[in-house]
Formats: C-alpha cells, sequence, structure tokens
C-alpha cells in the first residue's frame, strides 16, 4: 500500500487573483512502514524475522513441555524434542546435561538457546537495513 505524500503549492499573480495549485507526489519505492521495495532490504529483515520467529516458538514449546514433563513417546512432544534438538545441543554443556525426559525439568540451556537465536536475528536484521535511512 503506497502512502501519498502532498505539497501544497501557493502562486501569486501579478492581476489580483491568486491561484492555487497542488502537488501530489508518489513515490514509487515509498510503502507505509517506510522500507524501500526496491532494494528489497525490509524483505530479507521480515524473512529473517520470520525464521527466528518460528525457531523462537519451537523452543518455547521444547521449554513447557519439558518444565511440564511431557511424555516423550507422545507424537507431538517427540516431534518438538526431535526437531529442536539441534539447536539446542550447542548449549548443552553450559549448564550441566543431564537428559531425562518424562520427568519435569527447568531446561535453563533452552531459554538460553532462545536468547541467543533472538540476540542473532536482531543483529542480522540491523545487519542487512545497516544503510536504510529511518523514519
Amino acid at each position: 500500500m503506497a502512502e501519498q505524500i502532498q505539497q501544497v503549492r501557493r502562486t501569486d499573480r501579478t492581476d489580483d487573483s491568486t491561484q492555487n495549485t497542488r502537488v501530489v507526489e508518489t513515490p514509487d519505492t515509498y510503502t507505509a512502514a517506510g522500507e524501500t521495495s526496491a532494494s528489497g532490504q525490509g524483505l530479507v529483515a521480515r524473512i529473517i524475522w520470520y525464521i527466528a520467529g518460528v525457531l523462537l516458538a519451537l523452543l518455547a514449546f521444547r521449554f513447557v513441555l519439558a518444565l511440564l514433563g511431557a511424555n516423550p513417546n507422545n507424537g507431538f512432544a517427540n516431534f518438538i524434542y526431535s526437531v529442536s534438538h539441534p539447536f539446542v545441543a550447542p548449549f548443552f554443556s553450559l549448564f550441566g546435561y543431564n537428559l531425562r525426559y518424562g520427568v519435569s525439568r527447568f531446561e535453563t540451556f533452552t531459554l538460553v538457546a532462545a536468547a541467543v537465536y533472538a540476540i542473532v536475528a536482531f543483529g542480522l536484521a540491523r545487519l542487512v537495513t545497516i544503510n536504510k535511512t529511518r523514519a
């Protein structure tokens, strides 16, 4: 949705009449969010945040299921544990990893992984839009 920028210009004539002229400018590369659509920077930043959002939701599900002691033999819990495992595995040794499924546990490493991935996503999104002017 393109937003129009309107300017009103007043022109005075030498005879006693005054003429008002309305100038409407519609930039082609301006969007309502203030992002340039021509370069695609905004699109790449949105894709980065979408991927990060899916990953953070997956880690949040893992944290809640582990906190409630979900049965790993359940299909949904098994899916969440197996898909999120590669993303939390680098953080296992951070706090002493003791894998016990089916028992309620507070997975600190999952919270740290979520925080690290959120910071990385923020950094990547800012890096992609580093030369974009802020409105």
